[in-house]
């Protein structure tokens, strides 16, 4: 008997999953929240040791819950929020709070790199355009900004990276991950020393970076003093988010897509062949199997646009579910399932945070149009989803019209709990949509990539058919699928036609900034 942890550190919080080898179950799960920070407008840090903290809590607590031995848990897999930047000093002290993936405030800094290296062959080595989320562009303005931290840097690492270094001591990264920070050469799977040398970032500012399942640390006696696990545990490379929750719903071969709903929305494909969409409107980041690659759209504001309308607007959900013992979103969703389809003409545009697909546009803001006296609350709750879902329709477009094959989309993710949710996707993407038994995404794929690098699979496909099977699927309403490409057509034109006014808006917000 044996046992593989897989640790996610998320945006909003920190689960950890303890998966039985023997029975392909989750035998323990356990989550810690934390805080985001935003001084400003489109800025968005967190403390890593808020990370850290929740990650030794969550690891005391399925161990606690699964009560097994230490020696049991044969290896340990990390998956993190992407693009994240933990500044290090050489004592391997924070030397800034992080400033994380959906923050917006580099948008200066992605013209310079453009600028210096120049956009095509930025494309060609990082398979990405400059973009406001990815870690060089945080880098650059920290150099600018604060260049008394700049001159103090020892190593730059990502969110799941650091705590890696906090169990191990090792400073380490993978390629998934890395992909992501717009440093890693990805058709080649490895530092781009001509990146860094361009942007003046020294090498050894660098983790070393392993593939995901390859074997990067061992817990220390100190963690092991701490958390209760075993000194010596294996700790492997793991993946950022989006490529671990793809392995956690089995996307690991061709044809198959995941559409994924947590803070931000993400709809995955896996391709064996690196795919560049030379506009820079979708992404492409190595996957966590050796030789693979994957294409990605994003939407920054996906479940982050119902957390944002539960936290100002949702006093009364919360409330009540209290009352009830229910999840505020379960209420929510109850009130959303009132209104129809389409929502009598009320879109959402979930542009809370700026957009990445299709727009690389940092000023973009979120928008409610159509509202007219008849709307309630009802069609407010439901055209968010909607709106997130046509974001995620534009992802899911561009990735066709690059040539890759769609033959299964999974949905997954904290909005994959909603049925609701899930049948407004399969809707308006005019597509069957399926789940699996075990809705653990990221943590999951960790854990199985952890088996993998341990020797308890081959290879990840093999983990992946011992571990998921589909659950259900939801098929396309008739009736809904043609209402919903007639508002996609509107929810299209609208960014366009606002474009000029979100730049306006920007310039305003950095004159009063100054």
């Amino acid at each position: 008997m044996g046992y593989l942890l897989g640790i996610d550190i998320g945006t909003s919080a920190t689960k950890t999953i303890l998966f039985d080898t023997e029975t392909k179950k989750i035998k323990a799960s356990a989550s810690s929240e934390y805080p985001l920070y935003q001084p400003y407008i489109g800025w968005a840090e967190q403390d890593p040791d808020d990370w850290w903290r929740a990650t030794v809590s969550s690891i005391q607590e399925v161990l606690k819950k699964g009560l097994i031995h230490p020696q049991d848990v044969l290896g340990i897999g990390l998956s993190g929020q992407m693009h994240g930047m933990v500044l290090l000093d050489k004592d391997g002290n924070v030397l800034r709070p992080a400033i994380i993936w959906c923050d917006q405030r580099t948008e200066e800094e992605c013209k310079d790199i453009t600028s210096i290296i120049g956009r095509e062959k930025l494309i060609s080595i990082t398979a990405n355009p400059a973009l406001t989320n990815f870690t060089a562009t945080k880098i650059l303005w920290v150099k600018k900004h604060q260049p008394e931290i700049f001159e103090r840097i020892h190593k730059v690492l990502l969110p799941k990276d650091f705590i890696r270094f906090k169990l191990t001591g090792e400073f380490a990264s993978e390629v998934s991950d890395a992909s992501g920070t717009q440093l890693l050469d990805v058709p080649n799977r490895t530092w781009s020393r001509y990146v860094l040398d361009k942007l003046d970032i020294p090498f050894d500012w660098m983790p070393k970076v392993y593939e995901s399942h390859e074997v990067s640390g061992c817990v220390t006696e100190k963690v092991a003093n701490l958390t209760g696990l075993n000194v010596g545990t294996p700790v492997v490379g793991g993946a950022g988010d989006q490529a671990a929750g793809a392995v956690g719903n089995g996307i690991v071969e061709s044809g198959m897509v995941s559409s994924t709903i947590g803070t931000s929305g993400v709809v995955f494909a896996y391709t064996d062949k690196v795919s560049i969409d030379p506009k820079g409107r979708v992404h492409t980041f190595c996957h966590a199997m050796p030789d693979t690659w994957h294409v990605m759209g994003v939407t920054q504001g996906a479940g982050l646009s119902l957390q944002w309308f539960r936290n100002n607007f949702g006093s009364l959900e919360k409330e009540l579910a209290t009352f009830l013992k229910k999840d505020p979103y379960e209420l929510m969703t109850e009130e959303a399932q009132k209104a129809d389809a389409g929502c009598n003409g009320l879109i959402y545009l979930p542009y809370l945070m700026g957009e990445r697909t299709p727009h690389l546009d940092p000023s973009a803001k979120g928008v409610f149009f159509g509202i007219s006296a008849k709307h309630t609350r009802n069609d407010m709750i439901r055209s968010i989803m909607e709106g997130v879902a046509y974001s995620l329709r534009d992802c899911l477009e561009i990735i066709q019209d690059m040539g890759t094959k769609v033959d299964i989309i999974r949905a997954s993710g904290g909005g994959a709990r909603s049925s609701l949710w899930r049948q407004i996707q399969s809707d308006i993407f005019n597509r069957p949509l399926s789940t699996i038994d075990i809705g653990e995404g990221p943590a999951l794929g960790v854990a199985l990539l952890a088996g993998v690098g341990t020797g308890v699979y081959k290879d990840v496909p093999e983990a992946c058919k011992a571990a998921i099977n589909t659950k259900d699927t939801i098929y396309p309403i008739e009736y809904n699928t043609p209402i919903y490409d007639r508002y996609y057509e509107v929810y299209r034109s609208l960014y366009f036609a606002l474009k000029d006014n979100y730049r306006a808006i920007a310039d305003i917000e950095k004159d009063l900034k100054k």
